[in-house]
């Protein structure tokens, strides 16, 4: 969170105005690319939170081409997550960390629209306490998988250890590989995408690669099989963006199979979502020093898929 220069506290969203958006009414096109109610977007409008340079926008101000806004959202009111018993995968646990196999679907924490059975929900009932760093809404997150990317995640159980594997991830002493499915051949047997991500313009519940005001992004990845429209990638993560993944392999041309924002095509293989799996995860245990290291197995749709591509049935 940070003021604005119109001294609002929350969260900038800094949206560029395209040709194509050019001569629509303000609140309607900031409401599509906020992805909020028209309503809603007047309100902020109203409460002056959209802003041109210096200038506060009017709900019927007719936009131009290049126009930088400058839209402030409010802080999320506080949510009273309830724990609720839903099972988990839990692949380790001690007094200081949770290891769990993250389900494909779950939400890991509760949000507009998922106010409940999410991963958070679920924590909250097994471990009875979490890291309270994150508030309310988050306890005990330390690093998030998109809501149908199923895999390993690690939590931490008081604020000593979240504040460790925190740390761990930003100075890339935690290791996460990720395994994923993509369409086409991948001439390369390995390799590094490395670019600048930020969100789309045109659609803000996207990623998009760009040339500039983005923020850096590395993927290693390595071919480990090859079945003519489609191949099995190891992905290695040296940052954490919003989608890396999914973002860089659309943008090297092989998008992953059943992502639904990404490559919204037809696919032969029954997933619901992107057959994308965080492999495996290594970290410093936070109290004892102890190298740690685990691997969830591939859920069972994309063991099918894997199954399906080695015999041959996927035309």
């Amino acid at each position: 969170m940070e003021y604005t220069e119109n001294g609002f506290l929350g969260e900038r969203e800094e949206l560029i105005i395209t040709e194509e958006q050019a001569g629509q009414r303000a609140d309607v096109v900031l409401a599509q690319l906020l992805d909020i109610t028209r309503s809603n977007m007047q309100k902020l409008m109203d409460d002056g939170r959209a802003v041109k340079g210096t200038k506060v926008l009017k709900s019927n101000y007719k936009l131009k081409a290049g126009d930088k806004i400058v839209v402030t959202l409010p802080e999320p009111e506080p949510l009273d997550v309830q724990p609720e018993n839903i099972p988990l995968d839990i692949l380790y646990e001690d007094d200081d960390v949770v290891v769990v196999n993250k389900a494909r679907g779950m939400v890991v924490h509760p949000a507009a629209g998922n106010y409940s059975g999410t991963l958070v929900n679920a924590l909250l009932y097994h471990c009875k306490n979490l890291s309270g760093i994150n508030g309310v809404i988050r306890p005990g997150i330390v690093h998030r998988l998109d809501k149908d990317t199923s895999g390993i995640m690690i939590c931490a159980k008081n604020d000593q250890a979240h504040v460790s594997l925190s740390e761990q991830i930003q100075t890339k002493t935690a290791k996460r590989s990720y395994l994923c499915v993509v369409r086409g051949n991948i001439k390369t047997d390995s390799g590094t995408i490395e670019t600048l991500i930020s969100r789309d313009k045109n659609d803000r519940k996207k990623m998009a690669v760009v040339k500039e005001d983005g923020r850096n992004a590395i993927t290693d990845y390595e071919v480990l099989e090859r079945f003519g429209k489609y191949t099995i990638v190891k992905c290695n993560l040296r940052t954490g963006r919003t989608h890396q993944i999914r973002v860089h392999m659309e943008y090297l041309g092989y998008p992953i199979v059943g992502d639904p924002k990404y490559s919204p095509m037809k696919t032969p293989f029954s997933i619901n979502g992107q057959a994308l799996h965080s492999l495996t995860l290594d970290f410093i245990h936070p109290r004892t020093g102890e190298a740690m290291h685990f691997e969830a197995p591939l859920p069972e749709d994309m063991h099918k898929i894997v199954t399906r591509l080695r015999l041959g049935q996927f035309t």
